[in-house]
């Protein structure tokens, strides 16, 4: 069995490595992506400053990005900043919450006992009408 184990799982690991590179080499920056769905250049270069500004405000001491003068001047720039910050520092923020478990199982589990209880509460008062 192993004998035939073996070539199949180098096969396998080949094929993951073929599927590996050919999805990396796919890949495409924020910007490039938004220029290819065919937003204009200033709206996908203030996304992407403003995607790495919110990125580094979900965490401490970020580095924050902002052409003022284009921002200012260019409503597509700031649009497009002002949409980047928004989305990526929601996204940070999810990951953080999510990877120190605030949405924890006993967090849940209160949670749902809560909302039984206010269940419960509730069906009585309207009976009692």
């Amino acid at each position: 069995m192993s004998a035939r184990g073996g070539p199949f799982k180098q096969a396998s690991l080949l094929l993951r490595l073929a599927l590996a590179a050919a999805l990396l080499s796919g890949c495409q920056t924020t910007r490039e992506r938004l220029l290819a769905e065919g937003y204009p250049a200033p709206f996908a270069n203030g996304f992407e400053d403003g995607c790495s500004s919110g990125r580094n405000a979900a965490q401490a001491l970020g580095e924050f990005r902002k052409n003022v003068p284009a921002y200012l001047a260019d409503r597509q720039y700031a649009t497009g900043w002002d949409d980047g910050f928004r989305q990526c520092q929601a996204s940070v923020a999810g990951d953080l919450q999510r990877h120190i478990g605030i949405d924890s199982k006993a967090d849940r589990d209160w949670r749902h006992a809560r909302d039984q209880g206010m269940g419960k509460a509730l069906g009585r008062a309207s009976r009692d009408r």
